[in-house]
């Protein structure tokens, strides 16, 4: 589609506009104090994405810029597809990865993050030093955090797994309950591929980790392994009660 805008992007989008739909991801979205939602699903938020794959970086700016959640999905959507396609160049890579965090402000929400960290931020950094993820998960903002780990999802890809376990091992005490989630969710993909890891990550940890990082990063593992770090957790949370 040649000279797509982002008012293009928009307007086509309203055109999909639900009010059942609305109601859904008011009941289904946390964690999203003071957005505006305009009632669209997203499958169809990702397949106009699709459509518009070739939006420049300027109007994917525009399409950040709006107040509305679907709008900016349908950006960090644009984003993430244009990134992974083989054909866009390394200098719209290195653009698209700029712009994710020079507007990390309205990438904010689990949901914009999952969309476009993997495949703009950690794709890009894959070759390249990773020094902007610590930066990222030392970050105030959760969503900050969350890339932080994400992204690691695109070097877990190519087997490299020292950088999910170290960003692991920075978000043991994090209080926020979606670094948890994201965490435990690269702790078990990373797990996969070495288990030897992910037990001795589990062997130093599993007794103080929040109970939601502990049971997404213990998902893959057997029965038995299941049950004796879940009683990790119970017993030191007996101990606690008891001192």
């Amino acid at each position: 589609m040649p000279d797509v805008s982002a008012e293009q992007f928009v307007e086509k989008l309203q055109t999909y506009q639900s009010d059942e739909e609305l109601r859904k991801i008011q009941r289904y979205f946390r964690h999203a104090e003071g957005d505006t939602f305009l009632g669209v699903r997203m499958g169809q938020v990702f397949a106009l994405a699709k459509e518009f794959i070739d939006l420049a970086p300027g109007e994917i700016e525009t399409l950040l810029d709006s107040p509305i959640h679907e709008v900016r999905a349908g950006a960090v959507s644009i984003m993430s597809k244009q990134a992974a396609r083989k054909r866009t160049t390394d200098a719209r890579r290195a653009e698209l990865y700029d712009l994710y965090l020079r507007r990390h402000d309205r990438i904010d929400n689990w949901d914009l993050v999952d969309l476009g960290a993997a495949n703009v931020v950690g794709a890009y950094l894959v070759d390249k030093p990773r020094d902007v993820l610590y930066e990222l998960a030392r970050s105030d903002d959760p969503w900050q955090r969350r890339t932080a780990i994400v992204s690691t999802m695109a070097f877990v890809r190519a087997g490299d797994l020292d950088d999910t376990f170290r960003i692991a091992e920075m978000f043991v005490a994090d209080p926020h309950d979606l670094i948890h989630k994201a965490t435990g969710w690269l702790l078990r993909s990373a797990g996969d591929q070495d288990r030897a890891r992910l037990l001795d990550f589990l062997d130093r940890h599993a007794a103080t980790l929040p109970r939601t990082l502990l049971r997404a990063a213990i998902e893959h593992l057997d029965r038995e392994q299941r049950t004796y770090y879940l009683g990790r957790k119970k017993t030191e949370q007996g101990a606690s009660v008891r001192r």
